[in-house]
């Protein structure tokens, strides 16, 4: 049995930061363990412009730890009144790495999102010819649409229709939940490829509903059947390069979860790369982490893999869940795969 594995220092392609007092408890938890991230703009108010995202790297660049070597990458927030020219000059001037594509009232704040994607084409072809990646949040939030069918039905009514208009925009699935998802970006071509999160890996809709509501494991989209983890788990470790990391991450307060309508997300910053050490290895493929964590996604993205190693340790005993993260406002729970890991990070 392996007792140590060095991966090439991760990059997380998905990551919620927020602001304020939040961005400052959370960003140590990714800037410890990853080399870059790419930063959702789903803000209050949301980042929709070149000057919105460098205000917000500025912020992000001031709560990193000394000495950490973490790099932020910026989105925009895509809105139905964004300008293509303010947008390409963000992407020229390597400001921004990508763009997301938020349906109106798909999750959290998103209500400044794209309600009819017609309105939105002349920034998508200012993208395409630009070769600006777009991130999509991949549901439709039509009410008669049942919340575990949300994914498929985004595929058919909107992104394939909208890759066959332009075939050239390359588009990143995010969070993909079901194997519809999955196979849908197998058999998509060079141009299109999907981000898995650390928590839909490890858990199916049972652990939100079987047995009583737990709050800490609702986020959206929201987890699937069995089924559709195991093609998740396959993917991750298939070794194809169309398919990385991007953890989700999502904090959102205990007051805030634990709610009447509680907020979706889950915190896995601290944990991700212990969880994954330990699921890759159940299922006999800790030789393609690496590759899942640290090369696919930049590769799509069109950057060099990072400098400098992570180094895990197989311990004898299972490793205790991370405390809760201590902020001003109140504590922030942090994921429970609830199985054993035995990996930490050493060094």
């Amino acid at each position: 049995m392996t007792d140590t594995i060095t991966l090439t220092r991760p990059d997380d392609w998905h990551l919620h930061l927020r602001d304020g007092a939040m961005l400052d408890a959370v960003t140590p938890d990714t800037a410890a363990d990853f080399g870059r991230a790419l930063i959702m703009p789903n803000l209050v108010p949301p980042v929709v412009t070149g000057a919105d995202a460098a205000a917000y790297r500025d912020r992000i660049m001031a709560a990193i730890p000394a000495g950490a070597d973490f790099t932020p990458m910026m989105t925009l927030y895509l809105t139905e009144g964004t300008d293509p020219d303010d947008l390409v000059a963000a992407a020229k001037s390597g400001l921004i790495t990508a763009v997301k594509l938020y349906p109106a009232g798909a999750t959290t704040n998103s209500a400044s999102g794209v309600r009819d994607i017609d309105k939105v084409m002349p920034v998508l072809e200012a993208m395409a010819e630009a070769d600006v990646p777009l991130c999509v949040h991949g549901e439709v939030t039509d009410p008669e649409i049942d919340i575990f069918d949300r994914e498929a039905v985004f595929i058919d009514r909107v992104l394939d229709p909208l890759r066959t208009r332009l075939p050239q925009l390359r588009v990143v699935m995010e969070h993909v939940t079901t194997s519809d998802g999955v196979e849908y970006v197998k058999g998509g071509g060079d141009s299109i490829a999907a981000t898995l999160t650390t928590h839909h890996l490890f858990i199916n809709r049972n652990h939100i509903l079987a047995g009583g509501i737990r709050p800490h494991y609702y986020c959206l989209p929201v987890a699937k059947r069995e089924s559709h983890r195991r093609a998740l788990l396959t993917a991750a470790m298939s070794g194809d390069a169309s398919f990385f990391l991007g953890t989700d991450s999502a904090p959102h307060l205990d007051q805030a979860k634990l709610a009447p309508c509680g907020c979706a997300g889950i915190y896995t910053a601290p944990n991700t790369l212990a969880c994954l050490a330990q699921i890759f290895e159940a299922e006999g493929a800790l030789d393609r982490l690496n590759g899942f964590v640290a090369v696919h996604g930049a590769a799509f993205y069109g950057v060099p893999v990072n400098g400098g190693t992570v180094t895990l340790r197989r311990e004898t005993d299972a490793q205790p869940v991370p405390e809760a993260r201590a902020t001003p406002e109140g504590a922030l729970t942090v994921f429970d795969p609830m199985v054993p890991i035995h990996w930490t990070v050493v060094g």
